[in-house]
């Protein structure tokens, strides 16, 4: 997040395997292997069997055809067998060879580690994803870019996926809240680094639009990953908007970036309220606390109760000695920018007077919240000249990543972040026309 200084690039582009990366708040336990060695066993013959039911109604009948290559578990001491003309050599990765036509994975480090951190579903994601890269071949599918080809496997996974949330599978039944944004979280954890170009040879793309991906797969199916090519795929590259700004990571100093966000969110709302009402804004305070709440009737929480709007005190609040520090420290400055977006839109839903509380009142406040975002992502020359935020690389990860870890259900109860993230995700692309 940098006062604005250039435009962002919000670029469609024409668009294998996965690679681990450190995340905030991942843990360092190595369970045994030989429960992700079943884990993994099994998510492959589920995903096989989803794609013999599947593959033909993509390839005009053709009969689907494992992988002939087999599948290759490696370690320190045991390296993966060679790809073509690229030797085999330890990486704590899992990748499809299309040469080979087999798939391998660090059975030492990665999958076990996936499956201490995120859980079960997560490593039968992570297969899935490869096994649509085996896909792809057996389409005559791969001449496009690897982000369009990484996040076209994304959504096959999320295809394979949505058919276990269908309750077709059996290894993975009656899939919960829980476990799916638990899923959710490792797909944070296997994006790519901030400031990684879109066309790069091995770029995978951020994990706003990874999660998308998935999403597709899962709510429209394998026919609509099919349709993913050069032109057709959304992919949000956000650069660095000089050296500073890649120095520093991307993020404001936290003081600076609470001020600054909670201005812009003020000035958005003052420009677009009254498109959605008709009405005038009413400036809407920001009270952080260090210690006791500020005192309000009926508080409107989020966060865990450490944040919150106050429809009687025309204010809205949040934890300054905790919440925000923790989050700007573990995620990112944005992660705050999502805080505040949550708050403003709390406000204005209320305002509007629409429910914040039911299930589609929350997607609605998610949605206004990712309106903010679509706005700072396309103002015009003449708005950046009169100052403001812009968003740098990682900023659309750390709004997921703040949404994932105040949006969370807990088995059978609420929504999930995977549907928080959805709905922020439609306001972020489309706008305030998506939440109206």
């Amino acid at each position: 997040m940098r006062r604005l200084l250039l435009a962002v690039l919000l670029v469609v582009l024409v668009g294998c395997g996965v690679s681990r990366l450190p995340g905030p708040g991942e843990t360092t336990a190595t369970p045994k292997p030989a429960k992700s060695d079943d884990t993994v066993t099994r998510s492959i013959g589920d995903v096989e069997r989803f794609w013999t039911g599947e593959f033909p109604k993509l390839a005009d009948g053709k009969k689907f055809q494992k992988v002939r290559g087999g599948y290759h578990p490696y370690t320190e001491s045991v390296p993966p067998p060679d790809c073509g003309d690229q030797p085999g050599q330890y990486q704590p990765n899992a990748f499809y060879c299309p040469t080979g036509d087999f798939i391998a994975w660090d059975a030492q480090t990665l999958i076990p580690q996936l499956q201490s951190d995120f859980g079960s579903l997560l490593v039968g994601v992570v297969f899935a994803h490869e096994y649509g890269h085996a896909i792809q071949v057996r389409l005559g599918a791969t001449r496009q870019p690897t982000v369009v080809l990484e996040q076209q496997a994304d959504c096959f996974a999320g295809a394979w996926l949505g058919d276990a949330l269908a309750g077709h599978s059996k290894v993975f039944k009656n899939v919960s809240a829980k476990q799916l944004d638990n899923t959710v979280a490792g797909i944070l954890m296997l994006r790519d680094q901030p400031g990684t170009p879109a066309m790069d040879e091995g770029a995978h793309g951020n994990a706003f639009d990874r999660i998308r991906a998935l999403q597709d797969g899962v709510q429209q199916g394998a026919g609509r990953c099919a349709q993913y090519d050069a032109g057709n795929l959304p992919v949000t590259e956000v650069p660095f908007t000089d050296p500073e700004d890649a120095q520093r990571g991307g993020d404001l100093p936290y003081a600076d970036a609470v001020q600054l966000l909670a201005q812009d969110a003020q000035g958005y709302w003052e420009r677009t309220f009254p498109q959605l009402t008709g009405q005038a804004w009413q400036d809407l305070r920001v009270e952080p606390f260090d210690g006791a709440k500020p005192d309000c009737s009926k508080p409107d929480s989020t966060a865990q109760g450490e944040a919150f709007y106050c429809p009687d005190g025309g204010f809205v609040a949040f934890d300054n000695r905790q919440l925000g520090p923790a989050l700007y420290d573990r995620i990112g400055d944005n992660a705050v920018g999502m805080l505040l977006g949550d708050l403003f839109a709390r406000a204005a839903q209320d305002r509007r007077g629409r429910s914040t509380t039911s299930k589609a009142g929350q997607l609605a406040v998610d949605c206004l919240a990712g309106s903010w975002t679509y706005d700072i992502l396309n103002r015009s020359a003449a708005d950046r000249k009169r100052g403001g935020v812009t968003l740098s690389p990682g900023d659309l990860d750390e709004a997921v990543a703040a949404l994932l870890s105040f949006g969370r259900a807990e088995d059978g109860s609420g929504l999930t972040a995977f549907d928080r993230i959805a709905s922020y995700r439609s306001g972020v692309l489309q706008g305030l026309e998506a939440c109206s």
